[in-house]
């Protein structure tokens, strides 16, 4: 698809064959595309949730960055992303597999690109198929990876562990109750590695229900997302329905069964990771509050282990029924940005965070959208995600911080949510 109408504004959200992760949607050519972005020195540009709330009927798929919080919250300082704020495009039609029935569809409303798009599939892309090179696909990975070494890092762990210990005293001085602290590091791209590439080497070693990739067209200035998130932020249907699945608690995943089973039931009889988890249980609750109707907001599922490829971790999941007069970009609004991701009071903690975090997040724990043709918001928390801009790629980690975090082990979480990213490209 890619080879034959390039790959600006290509979208590839994936699944890991669950029911969370049922579905894979593709889309290329798209017919429409709305970016926000802060220019260089200047304040004034577009807001991204008024884009949201104008977008036409259509199948939208993009990006929103973490700072796009400087508009819901502009009373707090926030980092300037060299990326975009919003990247976002309709795309028809659109190709959907069910990784459980095994079946494709093709989805559209202009019948002359759907016609398009089935000659293709009927006949280019089968012929494209069968003339494919394992070996020649095997040299191209070789030659395009990402030694370890290339990686700068913008904290290192010592480093990391000192800003947990401030943290750490925050707390202790009640001025926050958790926060979620990030850190990345950069390396340069090889030129023959697109976003394709590195998408699917990170799908080979960690499969997850929100994962995908995303190339922006011109207007994102060729930037990408790629992303293997297990986390759902928020899912809206028509009917008001919404729901949240907020992630804290992470261990690694062993080869050896005894061992992964040992870290599994400490992550379980953790009262660290319980106390984080139920923390943000809370937050999400009340940023749901603000848009859904009272009474309707309930805790079906509480610090549930979720095993995935890499890691073990604590999941729970928080549903509501929005307001007669609230849309999903309302729901986006009130709950921007993750509670998962940023900490309690979320403001507080955001704003302690500017002042530790040595760079902007960017697109990371910010979300993919996708707004289907019935008006169905799904979206995902941008972690386990890279980022693409020009000739370089970033990687991004962080950890919840609590009362009770030992500095020490709150680094190693750090490198074990970061490494299988980075093992991944070498």
């Amino acid at each position: 698809m890619i080879q034959e109408w390039g790959e600006a504004g290509f979208i590839w959200l994936d699944g890991d064959g669950s029911d969370l992760g049922r579905w894979v949607t593709l889309g290329i050519n798209p017919l429409e595309q709305f970016c926000s972005r802060e220019l260089e020195n200047s304040k004034k540009y577009s807001n991204p949730f008024k884009i949201l709330r104008e977008l036409p009927q259509g199948h939208w798929t993009g990006w929103l960055s973490y700072e796009a919080a400087s508009w819901t919250e502009p009373q707090n300082p926030w980092q300037k992303s060299s990326m975009a704020t919003l990247w976002i495009a309709s795309h028809d039609p659109i190709l959907k597999f069910d990784l459980q029935k095994r079946e494709l569809w093709l989805e559209g409303k202009d019948p002359k690109r759907i016609s398009i798009m089935e000659n293709f599939l009927n006949s280019t892309f089968h012929q494209k198929l069968s003339k494919a090179n394992t070996n020649e696909t095997k040299q191209i990975e070789r030659r395009n990876s990402i030694p370890l070494e290339s990686w700068d890092w913008k904290l290192t762990s010592q480093e990391y562990s000192e800003k947990v210990d401030e943290i750490k005293e925050w707390i202790a001085n009640g001025d926050i109750f958790q926060a979620n602290l990030t850190t990345s590091c950069r390396a340069p791209l090889p030129e023959s590695m697109r976003p394709i590439d590195v998408y699917s080497k990170l799908k080979k070693c960690s499969p997850a229900p929100f994962a995908g990739v995303i190339i922006g067209d011109q207007m994102a200035k060729g930037e990408a997302i790629i992303s293997t998130s297990p986390e759902r932020f928020l899912k809206a249907l028509p009917s008001g329905e919404v729901e949240t699945r907020p992630i804290k608690g992470t261990r690694p995943r062993d080869r050896d069964p005894e061992k992964d089973a040992d870290w599994a039931a400490e992550l379980i009889c953790s009262p660290k990771d319980h106390a984080e988890n139920v923390m943000i249980v809370d937050l999400l609750r009340n940023d749901l509050g603000r848009v859904c109707q009272p009474g309707s907001i309930k805790v079906p599922h509480l610090l549930v282990l979720e095993s995935y490829s890499q890691v073990h971790h604590l999941t729970s999941v928080v549903k509501g029924t929005l307001n007669k007069n609230k849309t999903w970009v309302d729901l986006l609004e009130a709950c921007w940005p993750g509670g998962s991701v940023t900490g309690a009071p979320k403001l507080r903690a955001c704003k302690r965070l500017y002042e530790l975090e040595p760079t902007a997040r960017g697109p990371y724990c910010g979300s993919i959208l996708n707004i289907n043709w019935d008006g169905v918001l799904d979206s995902n928390i941008l972690i386990r995600s890279l980022m693409i801009k020009e000739s370089s790629i970033s990687a991004h980690a962080g950890c919840g911080i609590v009362a009770d975090s030992d500095s020490q082990k709150e680094a190693e979480e750090m490198n074990w949510k970061l490494m299988p990213l980075l093992n991944a490209l070498t």
